[in-house]
């Protein structure tokens, strides 16, 4: 398909709830497609359909890159069923280039979510997939990776973000 822009921090959409997906037709179809193009030309680990301005609960992981045995997962309507355990990790972002932090989440977690064939699945995950999944769970929510830091952390990035967001 296309890849497309990736909104970057600053831009009040990551800021926003995403909409549930009534049905998994071509368009929801196309855009994961595009999410696809998108994720893989970035060479990031997961992308959720808001970081590309669209208000959808979709988010896509891809850990191929550091696992050759993972491969594209798609979560449509995700929910989190369950999570366990505390693991410190940096973590960074698409729509904050350049940005790495350590940030504290679950090390594992269960999730609940439809695939793009329409069908649900559910799955028990850890390690960095479980980080994956909730940091892309977060966009849909409307949060961002940064709200996780300490307020002294957040402090000492504040020139950085200042700057992410003028060049917006």
């Amino acid at each position: 398909m296309a890849e497309r822009p990736i909104v970057k921090y600053g831009n009040p959409v990551l800021r926003e709830i995403s909409e549930d997906v009534a049905e998994v037709d071509q368009e929801v179809k196309s855009l994961v497609s595009d999410m696809a193009d998108t994720l893989k030309k970035a060479q990031g680990l997961g992308l959720s359909a808001v970081q590309i301005g669209v208000l959808k609960r979709i988010f896509i992981v891809d850990l191929s890159a550091v696992d050759i045995a993972e491969s594209l997962r798609v979560f449509i309507n995700p929910e989190i069923v369950e999570t366990g355990g505390q693991v410190e990790m940096e973590e960074g972002c698409l729509s904050f280039p350049g940005l790495y932090q350590k940030i504290v989440r679950p090390e594992k977690i269960k999730i609940r979510a439809t695939d793009l064939d329409g069908k649900q699945f559910e799955m028990e995950i850890g390690g960095l997939a479980a980080r994956a999944i909730l940091h892309e769970y977060d966009h849909l929510e409307g949060k961002l990776f940064i709200e996780r830091l300490s307020p002294m952390a957040r402090t000492l990035i504040r020139g950085r973000l200042k700057r992410l967001a003028k060049a917006s």
